[in-house]
């Protein structure tokens, strides 16, 4: 099938808020999702992702602001009028049509008399061309999937909404359909707006990610940026694990100089987003699998210039293609450690004593004056609402 030429653009969101009585679902906020892109909002439940989303179908009513796709103003526009399609968790297939007629509903009912070829296109496209005339109920939950994205793109939208459709996979075919999602989204050219609570997936998928916390993007960017340069506490801790180290800064310049766990470490610093003051507090942040461990005797073969932190493993957890290790350190009670097992020291167990060490230009650094615990199950704000919607 050949890709689709669009003649939409833009998705922009200027001002947009929604308030309910007295609670902010989405605070002020501006947005534009390129057209063609392939553009996730990520967040917890009750960040308002879902909010956000429904404001951009036109199923709900912003307090403020505008929205215009392809530069005209959508805002008044009832969402059966809007150039944009939505595929929801539930995929509200019809039960008694065989595929075929679900893909073709919506060209039925706008009266379209010769449907076959473009349901041949879509049945090629969601790859489900020997499945035409079976019911919903003999397909699978990714199947039924595809024909659900299938019966929206037919109608030829400017932009597919998607509200965590893969969320009543298992993880196994969730994981096949993240990467069928974005061969289908590669394929047609269309912007895809996907909503979900699910880090993997955004980075799977997405060109750009719109992390959403409390109503508000807390970041925004393609996902290898915001995994490797986080700018709080909440994204550095939502987008996989992250150690933060708390430290005073030493010295500043190219590299900052921070006192920390007894020694010294150092980050690049223009990865540093906390004020670079001497003596002032920084979160020291890096990624577990950016981290080398070795055995107490080997510090010596440890090659100079690499941040190095002394601890003793309390607990270890082999998960296959890695080790996960927990070490007690000066420079933190529970750092995270993900090595690959390669080729494993086997002295590297419970009790023994370590040095942690890596790259100073892994590092990061973020505002010792935000919580640890943002992004993670330990905050009280993460995963306690469902989002309002």
């Amino acid at each position: 099938m050949t890709q689709q030429q669009t003649t939409g653009g833009d998705v922009r969101l200027t001002g947009i808020s929604k308030t309910y009585g007295s609670f902010t679902a989405v605070h002020p906020l501006d947005l534009t999702v390129p057209q063609g892109s392939f553009f996730a909002l990520l967040g917890a439940s009750g960040c308002g992702k879902t909010t956000t989303l429904r404001i951009i179908a036109g199923l709900e009513e912003a307090t403020t602001g505008t929205v215009s796709l392809g530069g005209k103003d959508i805002t008044g526009l009832p969402a059966y009028k809007r150039p944009v399609n939505t595929v929801f968790q539930s995929y509200a297939l019809f039960p008694h049509l065989d595929i075929t007629e679900n893909i073709a509903f919506g060209l039925r009912r706008r009266g379209v008399k010769s449907v076959r070829k473009q349901v041949g296109d879509m049945l090629e496209l969601v790859q489900l061309g020997d499945f035409a005339r079976r019911k919903p109920h003999q397909l699978s939950g990714g199947q039924q999937q595809r024909v659900a994205v299938a019966r929206a793109l037919i109608n030829h939208p400017q932009v597919l909404l998607l509200d965590e459709p893969l969320g009543a996979l298992d993880l196994k075919l969730r994981r096949r359909m993240q990467l069928e999602l974005k061969r289908i989204q590669t394929e047609v050219g269309i912007t895809f707006v996907h909503v979900t609570h699910d880090q993997e997936e955004a980075m799977t998928m997405a060109d750009t990610v719109a992390v959403m916390n409390g109503g508000r993007v807390e970041q925004l960017g393609a996902p290898a940026d915001l995994y490797e340069n986080p700018k709080t506490t909440f994204v550095a801790n939502f987008l996989g694990t992250s150690n933060l180290i708390e430290g005073e800064i030493a010295g500043c310049g190219t590299d900052i100089v921070v006192s920390a766990g007894g020694g010294k470490l150092r980050l690049p610093g223009d990865r540093c987003s906390a004020p670079a003051v001497t003596g002032g507090r920084v979160l020291l942040g890096i990624r577990p699998e950016k981290i080398s461990l070795a055995h107490a005797d080997a510090a010596g073969r440890i090659a100079e210039g690499r941040n190095r932190v002394t601890g003793r493993i309390v607990d270890s957890s082999f998960i296959g293609v890695s080790t996960q290790y927990v070490v007690e350190s000066p420079a933190g009670r529970e750092l995270q450690v993900y090595e690959q097992n390669i080729e494993r020291d086997a002295r590297l167990v419970p009790g023994a004593e370590v040095v942690l060490h890596w790259n100073p230009a892994h590092t990061f650094g973020l505002d010792a004056s935000q919580s640890k615990l943002a992004g993670t199950m330990g905050d009280a704000g993460v995963e306690t609402v469902e989002d309002v919607s």
